[in-house]
């Protein structure tokens, strides 16, 4: 009687160095990607629509003669030539610089100073935390109608307490000097509570073995804040840097319910004067072109901040 034979569907697996040799497995990549564009396409819908969509109509629109009544005219680049000699196009670019250069940082100080705070351990932290998150939760416009209560020069509460200290306090939104700073202020009292937020989710992030070997080895509080608090919580402060800044340069809210752009010009912003530009003096091409100019400003200094982190930002411990 012969021997039986094995053919190669009955052959038993053959043996490799590293274990028996395995049948292929199901290939599912195809699926895989396709379930991932599937929940990818929600997200994707809403950026080409609202967000890349617009952007492309304005550097279009940036090239036309358009007053929304009349059919628009192509003028190529005239609209970007305009800005040269556009006073106030400078100066609302100027005070949009200065707002933002300053309220950014004050904004970081108190949200990480707060945050700090917060981070060691105080009972019923949880109501603090909601308290100081309260500003940044209310609406913007609600808030600036409240601080223009508070900045009336001779019975508001702001020069009141100035006024227990012997100090007389200024004309606050009237005043050339002390407008910009009067919003700065409102700002950061209003902006503080998302930074803290994210600096304390941050800090809660750091192994407390590191503080413990800090201790042991003698070093002071504020060599530890420098050198294992500070690195660590480098990615909390660069996301916080960039929104803040991308949303300073686009303040418009509150300058337009407490000064409305002045005293004259002071503390007219450049999105209020791309407003005013479009839609009261109806001048869409030229608006756009000044948009355009905002959006390569700051998609100049947010690449600038992503150059930056590559020697700043420390992503492991």
């Amino acid at each position: 009687m012969a021997a039986p034979t094995h053919t190669a569907a009955t052959a038993a697996p053959r043996r490799t160095p590293h274990g028996p040799l395995r049948g292929p497995r199901p290939r599912r990549h195809g699926s895989e990607t396709l379930a991932a564009w599937l929940f990818l396409l929600p997200s994707l819908a809403g950026f080409l629509v609202f967000t890349a969509g617009p952007v492309i109509a304005a550097g279009v629109i940036s090239l036309l003669d358009w007053n929304l009544f009349s059919p628009p005219r192509f003028i190529g680049l005239d609209n970007f030539a305009r800005l040269g000699p556009d006073d106030t196009f400078w100066s609302a670019l100027g005070n949009t610089a200065y707002f933002t250069f300053v309220s950014v940082p004050l904004t970081l100080l108190v949200s990480l100073g707060l945050a700090l705070l917060l981070n060691q351990g105080l009972r019923r932290m949880a109501v603090f935390r909601s308290l100081l998150l309260l500003p940044y939760a209310t609406i913007t416009v609600a808030v600036a109608f409240v601080w223009v209560w508070l900045y009336i020069p001779h019975d508001g509460l702001v020069n009141a307490v100035l006024g227990v200290f012997g100090i007389d306090g200024p004309a606050w939104l009237i005043s050339d000097d002390w407008a910009m700073p009067a919003l700065i202020v409102m700002s950061v009292w209003k902006s503080f509570g998302f930074g803290m937020v994210i600096f304390l989710a941050g800090l809660q992030a750091i192994p407390q073995q590191l503080y413990e070997a800090a201790k042991v080895d003698g070093a002071s509080p504020w060599r530890t804040f420098r050198e294992v608090t500070l690195p660590l919580l480098s990615p909390s402060v660069f996301f916080t840097v960039v929104t803040s800044i991308i949303g300073s340069f686009q303040v418009f809210d509150q300058a337009l319910v407490m000064t409305d752009g002045g005293p004259g010009t002071s503390t007219t912003t450049l999105v209020m004067y791309i407003y005013r530009t479009g839609f009261e003096n109806y001048e869409q091409g030229y608006a756009a072109a000044q948009s355009m100019v905002l959006f390569a400003f700051i998609v100049v200094i947010t690449a600038a901040q992503f150059l930056l982190q590559r020697r700043l930002v420390h992503y492991d411990l």
